[in-house]
């Protein structure tokens, strides 16, 4: 126990000196290996121990305890509020929800706001299409009752189409030239027939209107169609209106010349037309429109036209001979050319050559073809209603008795036969057997060609 009591404090010292000289030693070693620059290290200690850690891994185990921290606070609030926040969420999510059922409602109405005005405007237009549809069939019914009437006013909606014979012409139109009064093949012919047709058209566009969507533009085109259809009836309203004022006006011209001629037309027949006939039906206005009664009252107005044509076809207004004719010797007293006398001169004398052909100036039936004493070759052709007509000196005679003769057709040829002092024609107008003035009856044929 001494030993070791006494090596202790021996021990000691030595111990002591040689942790001095190590330090000392150590001092030196670190004095001679000091680096350039010192890094500062942390150093963390606890229960004696000591552990040294450099700044990086210091501030990365800092912010992990901070975001473990924060992590943690951030968790602790969320369980501790979790039910406020989620009634929140719930109560946000549903007045979301509630705003946006109100906005698919508002635009919902909106369509159907939208969807009802295009649906009403497209009744409105089906609606008015099918007004101009209608108005558009009754003018075309009303222009394939204008194509039964003869044009005399041709208009933009009326077109004329080439002539048919078998009816009277006295309503020929005004483009033919005027024919002298003895060329009534020409006066009183079939006149033109006129077709009308509608302008337009228009059905193909009404079916291109139909498909279209409604818009501006339809408004447009619809607004556009209708000034056609009213530009188009106020051209048959006019061309109504001409048909009718042509017809009173010839029919008044034509009972005026009669008149003048001392014809009553009350006890003169017409002349006989084509084989007709049929029971008697009345004629009954069709329709109640302005249209319906101005139609009627033309037609009553040609038929009365027609009526006075045929009439006047049986009077013998027309020259006997074309062309410019040339009176040689008049109707009334004369000096006689063989006797040297006073005498009755019961015809006209019209100068021409022989062979130059003499024509019928009415339609009739011949009741004399041969000689006659002082005429020479005579025709005389029976009109009816006490005319009758007389062509002598004829060189040649070209008809038969009993044969029917129209209006200009040839029944002989101009000579000298008979009591002549040369080629001549010699023509008499009678009326119930007597001879009258041919004069005037070739005047009034002269009138009514100037009427064309």
């Amino acid at each position: 126990m001494s030993q070791v009591a006494q090596r202790s404090p021996a021990r000691s010292f030595a111990r002591q000196a040689h942790a001095e000289h190590g330090h000392a030693h150590a001092q030196t070693k670190l004095v001679q290996r000091e680096p350039p620059a010192a890094k500062a290290d942390w150093t963390l200690g606890h229960g004696g121990r000591q552990v040294r850690v450099r700044p990086v891994a210091f501030w990365i185990i800092v912010g992990s305890l901070v975001l473990m921290a924060g992590w943690s606070a951030v968790t602790a609030t969320y369980f501790a509020f979790r039910d406020d926040v989620l009634t929140r969420l719930l109560a946000r999510q549903a007045q979301m929800q509630f705003a946006y059922e109100d906005r698919v409602a508002e635009l919902r109405g909106q369509v159907d706001r939208l969807a009802g005005r295009q649906l009403l405007d497209q009744e409105q237009f089906e609606g008015k299409l099918e007004a101009m549809a209608r108005r558009q069939a009754v003018l075309e019914s009303r222009a394939a009752a204008l194509s039964t009437l003869p044009d005399t006013a041709p208009t933009g909606s009326i077109k004329g189409v080439p002539r048919t014979s078998g009816a009277p012409a006295i309503l020929a139109p005004q483009s033919v030239p005027k024919p002298s009064p003895i060329n009534d093949t020409v006066i009183l012919v079939a006149p033109p027939e006129r077709e009308a047709r509608l302008e337009s058209r228009n059905a193909g566009a009404m079916t291109r209107l139909a498909a279209a969507p409604v818009n501006p533009g339809i408004e447009g085109t619809l607004a556009r169609l209708q000034i056609s259809l009213d530009r188009y009836e106020a051209g048959q309203a006019k061309t109504l209106n001409t048909l009718e004022e042509s017809y009173d006006g010839k029919a008044r011209r034509m009972r005026n010349l009669l008149a003048d001629l001392g014809l009553d037309l009350g006890k003169i027949a017409p002349a006989p037309g084509r084989a007709t006939g049929g029971p008697f039906v009345p004629v009954t206005p069709q329709g109640t429109s302005a249209f319906d009664r101005q139609l009627y009252r033309i037609k009553l107005a040609r038929s009365q036209v027609d009526r006075l044509n045929r009439t006047l076809a049986a009077v013998p207004i027309r020259k006997p001979m074309f062309g410019e004719l040339e009176s040689t010797s008049g109707f009334g007293v004369r000096t006689d050319p063989f006797l040297r006398g006073p005498a009755m001169h019961t015809g006209l004398d019209f100068r021409a050559d022989t062979g130059e052909p003499a024509r019928a100036t009415a339609a009739g039936t011949v009741t004399m073809a041969g000689r006659n004493g002082g005429y020479g070759n005579m025709v005389e052709v029976d009109h009816g209603n006490g005319f009758a007509t007389r062509y002598a000196h004829l060189s040649a005679i070209d008809v038969e008795v009993g044969q029917t003769v129209r209006i200009g057709q040839i029944v002989g040829k101009v000579g000298s036969t008979g009591r002549s002092t040369g080629p001549h024609l010699h023509y008499e107008t009678r009326v119930d057997g007597d001879a009258v003035d041919p004069q005037r009856f070739l005047r009034a044929g002269v009138r009514l060609g100037g009427l064309l």
